[in-house]
């Protein structure tokens, strides 16, 4: 039996010793068994689909769209997408710098996003549709997109764009009623605009003039693009005997939300703005469109386009929801009476 150790084997014109070469054969069994259960998970990740990519891009910053971004990121839950778990998203802020826009979004295109979310109103709408033609986009804005040629029609987009629309226009008129039931003296109001947002300063400034008119009060227009312009406007408003201001929705008012309300304060001006964080911050009163619900709507829409359908074929919704929010601290710093039956309608009291 002994012997049995020195018997040689032929193996591909080599000898080796029968003894080494079962040990040899264990040991690659035993490194094939370690091997296998590290090496078919990785093969299988492999295999694995890639996340669909969501680009956001916007001409604000991300701690200004906080609200907004929970508002998208339940929206896209409620189409079936958890951002990190079957959807990734790619956000581009400009800071509130609108010639950043084109590449910002060349750079979220570059990046193979699945779909493009133009989140930043108007100026970031026409960003994205200037970048692409067919990657699927989702915009947010204020304006009629059929009149700022974004899509065909409100029902059947016709291209690779459909969106939310919020309120900003067609609720400019009450705001202006409700500020001069604030300010029932005023017979000069400045009409705060941003001139870089045409397409938006044209269709509301012309919302306002009937309203205007019936109520005996003349709109002062003024302009303001960069922070120094807000300065200016708010220190000549005594010269030009304004009661009140009547602020545009734009982003660039919005991402100097608590600016414009310090303003108003320092200059003893009431001021009305669209969304709650102007409110918040010290500003008098705010109506139009609950950010919440807009930004849901956008999440959704962008779900639905992850899902296969088409933005040619998906109709423009509008984003009904208003809410109506009142300082009454900041109210009683200038001397503003808040009628009870205007109080008692509002969604929110600041006390």
């Amino acid at each position: 039996m002994s012997n049995t150790t020195n018997i040689r084997l032929v193996i591909g014109g080599f000898e080796v010793q029968r003894r080494d070469f079962i040990q040899a054969v264990i040991g690659a069994a035993a490194a094939s068994s370690l091997a296998w259960p590290l090496a078919w998970p990785l093969a299988a990740h492999a295999q694995q689909p890639a996340m669909p990519v969501v680009g956001f891009l916007s001409n604000a910053s991300a701690n200004l769209y906080a609200t907004r971004l929970d508002a998208f990121r339940r929206g896209l839950k409620e189409g079936g997408y958890v951002e990190g778990q079957n959807v990734a998203i790619e956000y581009r802020w400009a800071e509130g710098h609108n010639d950043r826009l084109p590449a910002l979004a060349a750079d979220l295109l570059h990046r193979g996003v699945s779909v493009l979310v133009a989140g930043g109103g108007t100026p970031t709408a026409m960003a994205a549709k200037a970048a692409t033609t067919t990657v699927p986009t989702i915009f947010a804005v204020a304006v009629d997109p059929v009149k700022a040629g974004l899509v065909a029609s409100l029902i059947r987009p016709g291209g690779n764009m459909t969106g939310v629309v919020n309120l900003a226009v067609e609720v400019a008129p009450k705001r202006l009623e409700l500020l001069r039931e604030l300010v029932p003296k005023a017979t000069t109001i400045a009409a705060l605009v941003n001139p870089a947002n045409p397409a938006l300063v044209e269709p509301y400034l012309q919302s306002l003039q009937p309203v205007a008119r019936a109520l005996g009060v003349q709109l002062h227009v003024v302009n303001a693009s960069n922070d120094s312009d807000l300065e200016t406007v708010f220190a000549g408003l005594a010269q030009q005997r304004a009661g009140a201001v009547l602020i545009m929705p734009d982003v660039f008012f919005t991402t100097r939300a608590e600016q414009l309300a310090a303003l108003s304060l320092r200059h003893a001006v009431p001021s009305i703005y669209e969304y709650r964080p102007f409110t918040a911050a010290g500003g008098l009163i705010s109506y139009g469109s609950d950010e919440m619900e807009y930004y849901r709507l956008v999440g959704i829409y962008a779900a639905k386009v992850l899902k296969g359908e088409k933005p040619a074929t998906l109709p423009v919704v509008q984003s009904s929801k208003v809410e109506l929010i009142i300082n009454l601290k900041t109210a009683k710093v200038l001397g503003v009476n808040v009628p009870q039956p205007l109080a008692g309608r509002a969604d929110e009291v600041i006390e």
